[in-house]
């Protein structure tokens, strides 16, 4: 039996030995096979059909795909969720060019629009008359005039800001460089801001008649459709060196202080929260916001008593402005491990960067300790930090001091090649920028002296990079490119691609990502596609029947596998309007 057994293994390992061996030549011969064919098809450019894309209606002139208010119906009105990011399914996606308003003209250039804009470019009204006493903005003749006014500035946003100023000294020095604004308005605080070295992301939602966010880009100020609601906003935790509110009429001690406890995560440690408008100076203003001076009291103590609790401190305040500090001293955050406290620390299992369709939860996000500069105090000041290699880079899977800075040096060489091919680049035919799939934020940083911004977008697919754009002193936001951005139509003058098709070809359908590159892109703006030979003659195409001129040039290497596409989009009017 025991010689019958080993004869019987060996045969059964010679019989397995064949058969694994043709097994593993099928397989190896099957992968041959693919890497040559794919290797083939490298080789060979994609090409697409030429295709005339339709005029959408007059009506969609001012379509947000993802913030439609003739959608918002279906979704629920608890704390403004009808108001988030609701897309359509992919196969109800409208495969048309938007129109501009009928009379549409070029906007006006910077900075002469930080202070009016074509009335028939935004042609709302509404805000006009209802905000007059306030003097948000005024309408005289073909124009919209932006007298700096606001709920809480009436002497203007100038004078706000300086007596701001005199409460955060850090802001005059470069340790104030990024700022949000909830609830902005015109972005009139923002626009003052920009002559100070401040760089504000103003966000507003989507509305029926206001349009903020259409009148803050229009002035050629930053500005993004948001609300917080019931999602994370779209940006990395301690990122901002400074929040502001000025009675924008946000809940913040309602639902557990869930709103507080978002704008504490995207705060920098020892960043700023400043807040104008009740509760604050409720002694002298109760009167003027029909309500009572007790219930007043009784809601600036609960606004205090959960600032506290979530490691703030009352840093200074004057008239109607309150300034909070967000602690920079980490110990302060384990009173939090005791029992019952409220609110709580989150769990490990929560990731603090995630800020794409992530649920609000009701829990303090604590700074990670092992970040030593992460801080206002620690981090450089403006504008030697864009030069720096932050701390977080080490965050990145292959990031380092040396990335960084050979994505810095990179960048320079390409902008510079950009400028000869695109002269308009760097004079104020162009102020609204955006770089749609952002590493580092290089390609801004080498624009950082011309007369514009930039919003760094950092893909929700691609390595998490947005914060090492913020603790360089620039701002950016995440974006999933198969879905629209969140911004009203025409709203940028420069939108600039680096190998955007070939990292999400797999993903998104080429010509939906150039329709919406179409949707927000002003009249005779201009975009910078930099991409493969094997898509970019497909790119050129689609962008012709979007009524876009293109032409091919070399790269400044003049490399053979990669080119640069530079297109302008053509004025054209709605047949319907004309």
């Amino acid at each position: 039996m025991g010689i019958m057994f080993v004869v019987l293994c060996g045969f059964s390992f010679y019989l397995g030995g064949i058969f694994c061996s043709e097994k593993n030549g099928f397989v190896t011969e099957e992968v041959v096979k693919s890497v040559e064919s794919s290797k083939k098809s490298v080789s060979t450019p994609v090409q697409v059909k030429s295709v005339l894309f339709a005029q959408c209606s007059a009506d969609l002139q001012d379509y947000t795909p993802c913030t439609d208010p003739h959608r918002w119906m279906k979704y629920g009105r608890h704390r403004l969720t009808f108001m988030e990011r609701h897309c359509p399914a992919a196969f109800d996606r409208k495969e048309c060019l938007v129109p501009p308003p009928d009379g549409y003209k070029e906007p006006i250039r910077w900075p002469k629009s930080k202070n009016e804009c074509w009335y028939r470019n935004v042609p709302y009204d509404w805000i006009n008359k209802q905000k007059s006493n306030q003097h948000w903005l005024r309408k005289e003749g073909e124009k919209f005039y932006f007298p700096g006014g606001g709920t809480m500035f009436p002497n203007g946003v100038s004078a706000y800001v300086d007596l701001m100023q005199n409460l955060i000294p850090g802001m005059k020095d470069g340790t104030v460089r990024t700022a949000i604004d909830t609830g902005c308005g015109v972005a009139s605080w923002g626009g003052d801001l920009l002559d100070r070295g401040i760089l504000t992301v103003s966000l507003a939602p989507r509305d029926n008649h206001e349009a903020q966010v259409q009148f803050a880009l229009e002035r050629g100020i930053p500005a993004i459709l948001g609300i917080i609601s019931t999602q994370r906003l779209p940006f990395p935790s301690n990122s901002f060196d400074m929040a502001h509110c000025s009675r924008c009429l946000i809940p913040w001690t309602e639902f557990g202080g869930i709103y507080l406890l978002e704008v504490h995560r995207i705060l920098r440690p020892g960043g700023f929260w400043v807040l104008s408008g009740p509760p604050v100076n409720y002694e002298n203003r109760w009167r003027g916001w029909n309500t009572t001076v007790g219930e007043q009291k009784s809601d600036y103590e609960k606004l205090q008593e959960l600032l506290t609790s979530m490691c703030f401190k009352l840093y200074n305040k004057k008239d109607d402005i309150a300034v909070w500090q967000k602690s920079s001293d980490n110990n302060c955050y384990k009173k939090l491990d005791t029992p019952d406290n409220y609110p709580p620390k989150c769990d490990d299992g929560t990731e603090a960067d995630s800020g794409w369709y992530t649920p609000l939860r009701p829990c303090v996000v604590v700074p990670d300790p092992k970040i030593k500069k992460l801080s206002l105090k620690s981090i450089a000041k403006w504008p030697e930090r864009l030069n720096v290699a932050p701390e977080r880079i080490s965050d990145v899977r292959g990031g380092s001091d040396g990335a960084f800075k050979h994505d810095d040096s990179k960048w320079k060489s390409r902008v510079k090649h950009y400028k000869k091919l695109l002269p308009a680049l760097g004079t104020n035919k162009i102020r609204n920028v955006m770089d749609m799939n952002t590493v580092y934020g290089g390609f801004a940083a080498a624009l950082v002296n011309d007369p514009l911004w930039v919003m760094n977008v950092v893909s929700s697919y691609a390595p998490n990079t947005l914060p090492v754009v913020y603790d360089r002193g620039l701002i950016g936001t995440f974006q999933d490119w198969c879905e629209a951005f969140s911004t009203y139509p025409r709203t940028y003058d420069l939108l600039h691609v680096d190998g955007l098709f070939t990292t999400e070809s797999h993903r998104c359908e080429m010509k939906h990502v150039l329709l919406e590159m179409d949707r927000i892109l002003r009249p005779n703006g201009y975009a910078i596609i930099r991409e493969s030979s094997y898509f970019v003659d497909a790119i050129a195409t689609i962008a012709k029947g979007m009524k876009w001129g293109c032409h091919k040039e070399a790269t400044e290497y003049d490399i053979e596998t990669e080119k640069v596409l530079i297109c302008q989009k053509k004025l054209w009017y709605s047949k319907q309007s004309s």
